[in-house]
């Protein structure tokens, strides 16, 4: 049989949905191998973080599917286990960091994550604020994620993004985690490592603040495009954001730029910005990290009042529109 069928089989694949995901067996690379001899499509499937009720299930599915096809009359499926780790195939890791709390990172991670969904992309969110995870909240997440003894589904937001924190693994969202720095290190590299993330444009991860053991982590055991830092045009700022900075570049991580959040006040009416917390100090930080300034978020209530109704996927703004067009710029820089 000709590899157009087979082609035609991977097709048809894309169409089959994974259960919990929400994403097809293709883009979540489950679909290891496919042969069409004799009118007969064997197909291979790894079995990876799929609950074993569903296995029958998705067989099912996979054997309708396949025999959609022209040429197909029939087809067998074989599972086969295999690490979430040797499926995932990412195309850009950006993780957002910042020095201190309070900043606005985790907004900036959902802004840039929901912004690169928006325009087509296959996007996920690791959410390495293991102690304050706020990303379930502004996306209005609140289900537990499926999986199986081989891995962990994500739980996919409204608009398709795929989405792994702790606050979606605990009994209830204001539960608090009480651990030492090695068990978040820990669970940073599960979320890593045993999470199906599958095929991704972009993987965007809510580092903690700070510079201790869990940024560390990722930087030692994720392969970074690069980090973002955030900040606030507020006092000791220079020196916070000088360390974060400081940290990526020890690490050997490439710093693509900083955003300044909470910059400004636009006034109703006039249009006119009013610097709340004092002047930007913008350039003044990109030129302190020797990085580009990526743009400044404004205060916006309406962002707020998303955030806490956990829509933050549609919030759209210019200045937003810049950051993630200098982000795309930046990423291409690094290629």
């Amino acid at each position: 049989m000709s590899d157009g069928t087979e082609e035609q089989v991977w097709r048809a694949l894309g169409q089959v949905v994974v259960p919990g995901v929400m994403r097809s067996l293709v883009q979540m690379n489950l679909v290891r191998s496919i042969e069409v001899e004799d009118s007969r499509a064997k197909i291979a499937l790894a079995s990876t973080a799929i609950p074993a009720e569903h296995h029958g299930w998705l067989q099912g599915k996979v054997i309708s599917a396949a025999r959609e096809v022209p040429g197909v009359t029939d087809a067998i499926v074989a599972f086969a286990e295999t690490k979430p780790k040797e499926l995932n195939q990412i195309q850009q890791i950006v993780a957002v960091m910042s020095g201190k709390g309070g900043v606005g990172k985790s907004l900036v991670a959902g802004l840039l994550a929901s912004s690169f969904a928006r325009e087509g992309k296959d996007v996920g969110i690791l959410d390495a604020d293991i102690t304050g995870p706020s990303i379930p909240k502004m996306f209005g997440l609140n289900v537990r994620p499926s999986g199986s003894e081989t891995g962990i589904l994500p739980i996919s937001s409204k608009s398709g993004i795929e989405v792994m924190s702790m606050n979606l693994l605990l009994p209830s969202e204001d539960e608090a985690v009480i651990w030492r720095g090695p068990l978040m290190s820990k669970a940073i590299t599960q979320f890593w490592e045993d999470v199906l993330w599958g095929k991704l444009d972009y993987l965007v991860i809510d580092l903690p603040p700070g510079t201790a053991d869990a940024p560390l982590t990722v930087m030692q055991t994720v392969p970074l495009s690069g980090v973002i830092a955030v900040f606030t045009p507020q006092d000791l700022t220079e020196m916070i954001v000088k360390k974060a900075v400081k940290m990526a570049r020890k690490m050997d991580v490439r710093v693509l730029g900083v955003i300044e959040n909470m910059s400004y006040l636009l006034l109703p009416g006039t249009g006119e910005k009013l610097e709340v917390f004092g002047s930007s100090k913008g350039e003044e930080m990109a030129k302190a990290s020797e990085a580009p300034l990526l743009g400044r978020l404004p205060i916006d209530p309406q962002l707020a009042r998303l955030c806490d109704e956990g829509n933050i996927e549609k919030y759209r703004s210019d200045a937003l529109s810049e950051i993630v067009e200098n982000v795309v710029v930046a990423l291409k820089g690094k290629e």
